[in-house]
């Protein structure tokens, strides 16, 4: 049996990659703060949850592991801006760390899962060639992880990044904040999908089942084809401009709820768009996604219809980060003695 050591394992996407790992036969090291919980995982006798934070892994953590996908990060434009430093540290330093450290105690691939946001808006169709222009701190932390963590790929330590488009889907670490997903929420609680003129651009996305899909293949793929590569990850056809997108999104609603859902625009013309080409993943791993904006809707608004998904503040990430924040700034003032109201005993 062989071990995958994942970072971020309790998170959005982590917390549908580490159940196919284990249905798949591996043994899982899942390395995660836990900010959302260790219950997004399920109990498995080939599971060990290890509660760390990324900057500070022992090197020992690594002996005997096979395969690392270096999930961690702090997961979006707003969180990376408001916790700026621990961006850098976490995004970029922190996974150049944990590939070195990999790469010392004989892990055989390390997974780079980053993201299309590293391209920035473009006016042509960007591919893995094309020159990058990262515009937030999430961007620029990702494209810095990049480079370092490829740098180190030789015969015996295979490095592959993923390149991802806009992550959407259910997943038990569930999340409102990415495009999809809180259009498909708004339309559902208030028959109305605010949407930002003109409705032109264009947005990359990939369902979380496909991109954790690719992880795994990426596992047990020919080294010759992925070794040192940069795929990005997802669809030509999920190149949405989000007029069309909305419109899908209303309609699947609709027949759901069998209410009508309206499209309401506002603000000034948003001219940022970027297409980006996955022909290179389907060209050299011949794959595809199998999901689609359609499907993902109607995946999520079932959930949501029968309850077994609801909004909260942890399912927007920058809220529920705000609110830890907030809570040990209130917990550090009233601790004393090792405690609030059950304290440690004194002596003397």
């Amino acid at each position: 049996m062989q071990t995958v050591l994942v970072t971020g394992a309790g998170g959005y996407i982590g917390s549908v990659l580490v159940p196919k790992l284990l249905q798949n036969g591996y043994r899982v090291k899942a390395v995660d703060r836990f900010f959302f919980g260790e219950d997004k995982l399920p109990k498995h006798a080939n599971l060990e949850l290890v509660r760390a934070d990324s900057r500070y892994l022992a090197p020992a953590l690594f002996t005997n592991v096979d395969y690392v996908i270096d999930l961690v990060a702090i997961s979006n434009d707003p969180s990376g801006e408001l916790f700026s430093e621990a961006t850098w540290q976490i995004n970029h330093q922190s996974r150049a760390n944990t590939a070195l450290a990999a790469k010392t105690a004989g892990v055989k691939r390390y997974i780079l899962p980053s993201s299309c946001s590293i391209y920035g808006f473009q006016n042509n169709i960007v591919d893995e060639t094309s020159t990058t222009n990262p515009l937030t701190i999430y961007a620029k932390a990702n494209e810095k992880a990049e480079h370092d963590v490829l740098r180190l790929a030789d015969d015996s330590f295979i490095v592959t990044v993923m390149r991802q488009a806009t992550v959407f889907g259910y997943s038990p670490r569930m999340r409102f904040d990415l495009a999809i997903n809180g259009m498909v929420y708004g339309a559902w609680k208030n028959k109305v999908l605010p949407l930002m003129r003109d409705g032109k651009q264009y947005r990359p996305m990939v369902h979380v089942q496909d991109t954790t899909d690719m992880m795994l293949m990426l596992l047990t793929a020919d080294a010759s084809k992925i070794n040192q590569q940069i795929f990005n990850v997802g669809g030509n056809e999920n190149n949405y401009q989000l007029g069309p997108l909305a419109e899908i999104i209303v309609e699947e609603v609709a027949k759901q709820i069998q209410a009508p859902v309206q499209i309401e625009w506002y603000g000034d013309v948003d001219h940022r768009s970027y297409q980006v080409s996955f022909d290179k993943i389907e060209r050299i791993l011949q794959w595809k996604p199998q999901w689609d904006a359609k499907k993902g809707a109607q995946e999520i608004v079932e959930k949501l219809a029968n309850g077994q998904l609801e909004k909260s503040v942890q399912t927007i990430t920058l809220d529920w980060y705000k609110e830890l924040a907030k809570w040990q700034r209130i917990i550090k003032q009233v601790e004393m003695y090792g405690g609030i109201l059950d304290i440690q005993p004194t002596s003397g």
